[in-house]
């Protein structure tokens, strides 16, 4: 029987049970390979994240798992996995091997705690969705405000703007039918005054809907500034989670189209261990 320890945190958020919450086993090493997807299924978490020694130029190496499947990248889980293994470094940048490469998160401290991560995420670019119309249907909306697009990070979102953030606040998508329809998820978002109200749909990755996602908000920034919403290099901040009782504020900037970063808090709420 081994003993495998892991840490919670809730991450976008600087407050406990808000948030995306996150899984992180800070020593994958001896976790055998088919107990991981199990485990992240176990946990039900957005993401769990597995730990293990850098096989390259970065501090560590990390795997990322829904309750579903792997994937090569996903915003909260590297996040919250730097806030969980930076606390003790005491380094100013830590870099995180991911299958999506090597992932920089800037750290930002106050009286040596961390208070704040900015991570430059994988380059993304969008492309068409051609399925628009099915989307639209399944989500109960009639139209995007800007053009309905994909941009493949982490699980892959597509963006569909609305015309108001009680519009957003209304939806009642069709989880089955989305889930059908394809395996990326769905960021609908509005803006609201100064800032942007999001709810993000990841029922193909056994996700019904997401509290927080990162890997949505660097795309939603770059969405924008391709359209002519915001100027590139001007940081956004995201609502999200509301609707579940998670709130979670997240921020972004598209410097240009191949430089984006996305940032927030993250706070430690629980550690633990599995016996197996």
């Amino acid at each position: 029987m081994g003993s495998f320890r892991f840490v919670v945190a809730d991450v976008f958020t600087d407050v406990p049970f808000a948030g995306n919450q996150l899984a992180v086993f800070t020593d994958a090493r001896e976790i055998p390979e088919e107990r991981l997807q199990p485990l992240a299924r176990e946990i039900n978490f957005s993401e769990t994240v597995f730990v293990y020694p850098a096989a390259g130029d970065g501090h560590a190496r990390i795997r990322l798992f829904t309750p579903t499947l792997e994937l090569p990248f996903a915003g909260h889980p590297v996040l919250g996995t730097a806030f969980v293994l930076g606390g003790p470094l005491q380094l100013e940048e830590l870099r995180l091997e991911t299958g999506s490469g090597v992932v920089p998160i800037r750290l930002g401290r106050e009286d040596s705690r961390i208070v704040f991560g900015w991570m430059r995420q994988p380059v993304v670019t969008g492309e068409k969705y051609e399925r628009a119309d099915e989307l639209l249907a399944l989500l109960g909306v009639e139209r995007s405000e800007l053009p309905v697009e994909l941009y493949r990070q982490g699980p892959g979102h597509v963006l569909v703007e609305l015309g108001s953030p009680d519009k957003v606040a209304a939806l009642r998508p069709d989880s089955v039918g989305l889930e059908e329809l394809s395996p990326y998820g769905t960021d609908c978002f509005a803006r609201d005054g100064d800032r942007w109200k999001a709810r993000v749909f990841v029922p193909a990755h056994g996700v019904g809907e997401d509290p927080a996602t990162g890997s949505a908000a660097g795309p939603l920034a770059l969405h924008l500034a391709r359209h002519g919403r915001i100027a590139f290099g001007e940081e956004i901040v995201i609502t999200q989670g509301v609707e579940l009782g998670r709130p979670s504020t997240l921020h972004a900037v598209a410097h240009s189209p191949e430089e984006v970063d996305v940032g927030g808090s993250a706070v430690i709420v629980a550690r633990g261990e599995f016996r197996l």
